[in-house]
């Protein structure tokens, strides 16, 4: 008897600790969700939200919209009520943000993807019609492409068969998820077309970095800030300006905008999710276990992003790409079993 009372109390305490932890320790507790990240996924955890919460069911979670880069920084800052619940994100999580995450008490990261999108090239629908390719679009965004000065003022300027009007494209900023796939899905793929700055890699990564990816600051690139609607109002504006945010953006706004070919392929449904596109890159979002039966629903709201995001799904009809059907089944048992993301996992 005194055995189980002793094992009964250890348990109640251990449980006691958990939720002290997540609620900042102060006995207490959001009675919602909290959301941060990206502001590509923002738009689906929207629509989960509103369904997770419909006739009042559940306290209606808060969302935020800070880009990946910096949702990151909130979610990894520590465990307790004043921290957020979920990082929604446009790309995996780093290792460096992964030891961050440990470094502050954030020790148990459940990872889920969520879907699929695809890096959309795009202008207006009374643009003059053209398509690019990787290195076209490296060469016209890049700060040294190939390490050389950018000098590009015109499209044609890069290449005479593309049309004879300014650069100017609108895009992500450094702290968005959608700006780091644009330079490691597309900018990337440009530059190494070069073998002398692809052999950098290997060499002097730091240098092939600065070379592959940074983007110019001269005024052909854009910095449009975590919002996608306003790149859309600016190629609505400047039918001969050119914009680069996440597929489900292109898809809700085809009546004003249409996507540009990259390498001969358009930003579709079908072509991203077969991987034939170009741009294509998982969706993810991020929860901390440790605030998971302490955060009222956590666990049910993640269930109803794994269900939404089915090929008929509403997310679907929203601009999500579903995963494939095994991808799904095995994001169904993560989000069951809340099973944290290693270390070894991001190797």
């Amino acid at each position: 008897m005194l055995k189980k009372l002793a094992l009964l109390t250890i348990a109640t305490l251990a449980t006691s600790a958990c939720q002290d932890q997540a609620s900042g320790g102060q006995g207490g507790t959001r009675g919602e969700i909290r959301i941060v990240g990206s502001s590509t996924v923002f738009p689906f955890a929207k629509a989960v939200a509103e369904q997770f919460s419909i006739n009042g069911e559940n306290p209606s979670p808060i969302l935020e919209s800070t880009g990946t880069g910096g949702g990151m920084s909130l979610f990894c800052a520590g465990v307790g009520a004043d921290t957020p619940d979920i990082e929604n994100a446009s790309r995996r999580i780093k290792a460096s943000e992964f030891e961050m995450c440990q470094s502050n008490g954030v020790t148990d990261v459940v990872e889920v993807k969520i879907g699929i999108d695809g890096i959309a090239i795009a202008q207006a629908n009374n643009g003059a019609a053209f398509s690019l390719t990787p290195t076209q679009i490296y060469k016209a965004i890049a700060e040294r492409p190939f390490g050389e000065e950018n000098t590009s003022e015109k499209w044609s300027d890069i290449d005479s068969s593309l049309p004879d009007f300014a650069i100017s494209v609108y895009g992500p900023p450094s702290t968005s998820g959608t700006r780091d796939a644009l330079t490691e899905l597309i900018m990337e793929v440009g530059c190494v077309t070069d073998p002398a700055t692809k052999a950098l890699k290997k060499t002097d990564k730091e240098n092939f970095d600065a070379i592959c990816h940074e983007v110019r600051a001269d005024g052909g690139y854009i910095d449009a800030g975590e919002n996608d609607n306003l790149i859309v109002q600016k190629l609505k504006a400047n039918p001969n300006s050119v914009g680069i945010f996440g597929y489900s953006f292109l898809e809700e706004n085809l009546d004003s905008v249409r996507g540009i070919p990259v390498s001969g392929v358009n930003p579709t449904y079908d072509a991203i999710a077969s991987g034939e596109y170009p741009g294509a890159r998982p969706l993810y979002v991020y929860v901390k276990k440790q605030h998971v039966g302490v955060i009222p629903g956590l666990q049910e709201y993640m269930s109803e992003f794994i269900n939404a995001g089915t090929r008929d799904g509403y997310l679907v009809k929203a601009g999500l790409i579903a995963s494939p059907d095994d991808v799904r089944a095995e994001m169904t048992e993560v989000v069951a079993d809340m099973k944290p993301l290693a270390a070894d996992d991001l190797k």
